[in-house]
């Protein structure tokens, strides 16, 4: 599937990039977008991939740098799409949809499946034909003449390309972990495929990629299309390097960096005194040809519940009522047993009726990265150094702002772990699959709670069968 770092030659590409990327790029071209109200009209007179590849133009490349927000979002807004299933596998919430019983049978209860109908094999095709989309954004900027965009707005769509791949390259790694076997480069023609990239090399690439995109911020000087509404307050070359920076140190955390997390903390849009909701996010609307937010499920019995785990767990505040965080995220529902083990007599949470109240309206963002993580990871790395007075003022500054709670000591490594883990677990909460994430890093899945003792905790996806075929 994968050939070399960056495809430029343009030479028989057709028929393979409509392949890949054709059904997205028909959305950026006829939809424009990530909602009308947030973006620029792309120009309805470019609509030809061949004419992008080959002689592109500024409302092209604006169109295509709009459309990676779209690409990036589009498996992150429904109930079978990530935050909801790795918020299965990290025993943070159910989905109980009778009409797909996998929920329980494949995520909890049985090994995910790389074939189809199956869920094993998400996150793969859609990551991809956003790298590949980035890609020919990236050939088109080297073609595109300095009188039309300039060297300046260049850097910006250069950055901003690589900023966005190395998000997609995150969540393969992050959905495959040691299963990767995951290309770093895409092919022209995939009856070649590239050369398979372990885990630590899809790392090693991902932060090359955030670098170089560091680095074209330097001398960029304005991005030549609109951002969309979710990143407002980061959409300058100069602001946009802050969010760069905030994903840069969470792939240091994830890769053990604390060093370099730290660094790049310092560069990012971290702040103490600021909102913990500052940040970058995925933005919906009800306008014609956008999408909404379908984590929204309004009612008393939603198919989309809260694990009963985060009840049990909860910490109380000095006055005995719970974690302000789980107070304002959840909210109480009917019961529902599903698929005949859970929520039954007979499982080890009898009773489901925690919903979520993260998502309250069809239009409510999605967090991408928000500030009270910069502040976790920031704890984080500095438990990683041993430097727990440090940790320890940060996660009490969550603590106490985030959820009403009382200040703690940290006495050692292993116990301020756990209890970062804690506050991870609360504050960033069905926002992206950072339990099962943090869990695994620390090799504590097997900590994760088990509705029946027949459940499993699945630890990666695997490689999608039609990739693992396409390399016999």
């Amino acid at each position: 599937m994968m050939k070399k770092a960056r495809t430029s030659s343009r030479k028989g590409a057709e028929i393979m990039l409509r392949r890949i990327v054709g059904p997205l790029f028909a959305v950026a071209i006829l939809v424009g977008l990530v909602g009308c109200e947030n973006l620029t009209s792309p120009n309805s007179n470019f609509g030809d991939l061949a004419e992008l590849t080959s002689n592109p133009d500024r409302a092209g490349l604006a169109t295509t740098a709009q459309g990676l927000i779209i690409g990036y979002r589009q498996y992150h807004l429904a109930p079978n799409d990530i935050v909801a299933q790795l918020g299965i596998l990290g025993r943070q919430s159910y989905n109980h949809d009778i009409a797909d019983p996998r929920h329980e049978s494949e995520m909890l209860g049985g090994t995910l499946q790389a074939s189809s109908p199956a869920f094993g094999g998400n996150y793969w095709s859609e990551p991809y034909a956003n790298i590949k989309l980035a890609d020919i954004l990236l050939d088109g900027t080297d073609q595109v003449d300095d009188a039309e965009v300039s060297a300046g707005e260049k850097e910006a769509l250069r950055a901003f390309a690589k900023t966005m791949q190395a998000l997609e390259f995150l969540t393969l790694v992050n959905t495959r972990d040691t299963n990767c076997g995951c290309p770093i480069t895409i092919a022209e023609d995939p009856r070649t495929p590239a050369p398979n990239a372990t885990k630590d090399q899809v790392f090693d690439h991902i932060v090359q990629l955030l670098e170089e995109a560091n680095g074209h911020l330097q001398g960029a000087t304005a991005f030549p299309f609109r951002l969309s509404s979710g990143f407002s307050g980061l959409d300058s070359p100069a602001t946009f390097r802050q969010f760069n920076r905030g994903i840069r140190a969470r792939v240091a955390v994830y890769m053990g960096d604390f060093s370099i997390a730290l660094t790049a903390l310092s560069e990012s849009f971290v702040s103490a005194v600021g909102s913990l909701d500052n940040g970058v996010y995925h933005t919906f609307s009800t306008g014609s040809g956008d999408r909404t937010n379908e984590l929204f499920q309004p009612g008393g019995d939603p198919n989309l519940r809260a694990h009963p785990s985060l009840g049990v767990d909860v910490e109380l505040k000095l006055d005995g009522s719970p974690d302000d965080r789980f107070v304002s995220k959840t909210r109480e529902i009917t019961s529902r047993s599903f698929n005949g083990i859970l929520c039954t007599p007979q499982s080890a949470f009898p009773t489901c009726d925690i919903g979520f109240d993260i998502y309250t309206t069809s239009t409510t963002p999605i967090p991408i990265i928000r500030n009270e993580e910069l502040i976790l990871l920031r704890a984080e790395a500095n438990i990683g150094l041993g430097n727990l007075g440090a940790a320890q003022a940060d996660i009490n500054l969550i603590r106490q702002q985030a959820g009403g709670l009382p200040a703690v000591t940290l006495t050692d490594a292993d116990q301020a772990l756990d209890q970062l883990l804690y506050e991870k677990r609360y504050s960033l909460l069905y926002e992206g699959g950072h339990r099962w994430i943090d869990m695994r890093r620390y090799d504590k899945l097997s900590e994760l709670p088990l509705d029946v003792a027949a459940h499993v905790v699945n630890a990666a996806y695997p490689i999608p069968i039609d990739e693992t075929a396409a390399r016999q």
